[in-house]
């Protein structure tokens, strides 16, 4: 689960992290008194919407104008005037893909002199399970991008879990920065309280880009993504009131009613499979003859009819899917179950796209006779090489 900076902010301002001052926009009419609760004379009018290159970013409507994304205004007409064009247009983002997405929240904040940019993130190392910073003096960049041309400006470590954050470990990331004297006793408290924000609140990833040394002689974190363990959410009812629906897939979204295993992708073929490894196969060999897939979805192992008909309904209402892929494998999951509740979604919602089912395991001739008997236009495939080219050449009209 992701939140907006200014929400990621505020959570970084419980453990005492050095932000600007800032208030959030949902409306143009707030902007004025936005603007005067902070003062100026400089501020930052930040689109919030879950991607980066936001600075960079490009309106599609020529009414919000081109100076992107994140904006300097100098005047409170101007902050007026840049949330009346921002907010409800539509954001293009090297991380939005081309459709955009349209912003509905600005973050009205402080402007800052800067002397120096940095980068700083935390993540779990997946080979570990620890806490691994990452740090580079090449802030405002994509660190993608410093990783690709100039990976020696980047330092890594990992916390042991056994000592937790230690004294040590700010002094790797002031050297690793160039600090010195009091700005790194301020990079050593900065880490720590990173690193229990972090853990406090069962994060995936914080980043921080960019770190700024302002003129004044401080450290402050002038932005701040942050992504939650989905799992842990359970434990912390403060991060679930955050979550921005209209940020999310809608389909995505209902696919989680049901605790389905679903991420949209940009493809024509529609794939329902039980197993996330058997799903990734599928989608795997759909681009092996020639295709690409529309989605993820794992259906896991004990569905019910109800669970396969959700899934089945939530595939048929993207419009890119031109052919749909049932691949099960019946272990704890049975064949019979999987045809009834692809036989039911298919009655309630129709079929206006090719589809072909691929059974193999518990009950599977039960499951391939209710299918057979249906008496719907459905292709059976004998196994999962046979059900990708059937699948491909039905879209492909051959």
């Amino acid at each position: 689960m992701n939140i907006h900076e200014y929400q990621a902010k505020a959570v970084l301002k419980e453990f005492g992290v050095p932000i600007s001052r800032g208030v959030p926009i949902l409306k143009a009419s707030d902007a004025e008194a936005a603007a005067k609760e902070l003062g100026g004379p400089l501020w930052v009018v930040k689109s919030q919407i879950h991607a980066g290159g936001r600075g960079k970013g490009k309106f599609k409507e020529a009414s919000a104008g081109d100076k992107g994304g994140v904006r300097l205004a100098k005047s409170i007409d101007e902050v007026k005037e840049f949330a009346k064009q921002m907010l409800g247009a539509t954001l293009v983002t090297i991380q939005t893909g081309a459709a955009g997405k349209q912003v509905n929240r600005l973050y009205l904040e402080d402007g800052s002199d800067i002397e120096k940019e940095f980068y700083l993130s935390l993540l779990v190392d997946r080979e570990t399970s620890w806490v691994s910073f990452v740090v580079s003096t090449e802030g405002g960049m994509d660190i993608e991008k410093v990783a690709h041309d100039t990976p020696e400006k980047i330092v890594t470590f990992s916390v042991d879990p056994a000592t937790g954050i230690m004294a040590h470990h700010g002094r790797t990331v002031a050297q690793a920065l160039g600090l010195k004297g009091n700005l790194a006793k301020q990079a050593e408290k900065l880490v720590a309280q990173l690193y229990t924000a972090f853990l406090a609140k069962d994060m995936e990833m914080l980043e921080i880009n960019p770190l700024i040394i302002s003129k004044q002689g401080e450290l402050k974190c002038l932005d701040a993504k942050m992504s939650f363990d989905s799992n842990s959410l359970y434990r912390h009812p403060e991060i679930v009131a955050l979550r921005d629906t209209t940020e999310e897939d809608a389909k995505e979204i209902e696919a989680s009613k049901y605790d389905l295993a679903y991420i949209a992708l940009d493809g024509t073929i529609g794939c329902m499979v039980n197993g996330a490894g058997l799903a990734m196969a599928t989608l795997d060999i759909i681009k092996l003859y020639g295709e690409s897939p529309a989605n993820f979805l794992d259906v896991g192992g004990g569905a019910s009819e109800e669970k396969v008909t959700a899934a089945f309904k939530i595939i048929t209402a993207d419009p890119n899917v031109k052919g749909i892929l049932v691949n099960i494998f019946g272990g704890i999951m049975k064949c019979d179950v999987i045809a009834r509740g692809v036989i039911a979604a298919v009655k309630a919602v129709g079929l206006q796209v090719p589809l072909v089912v691929r059974l193999e395991g518990t009950n599977v001739e039960e499951g391939k006779k209710i299918i057979n008997e249906s008496g719907l236009n459905v292709l059976s495939a004998n196994d999962l090489d046979d059900a990708a080219q059937k699948i491909v050449n039905a879209v492909k009209g051959k």
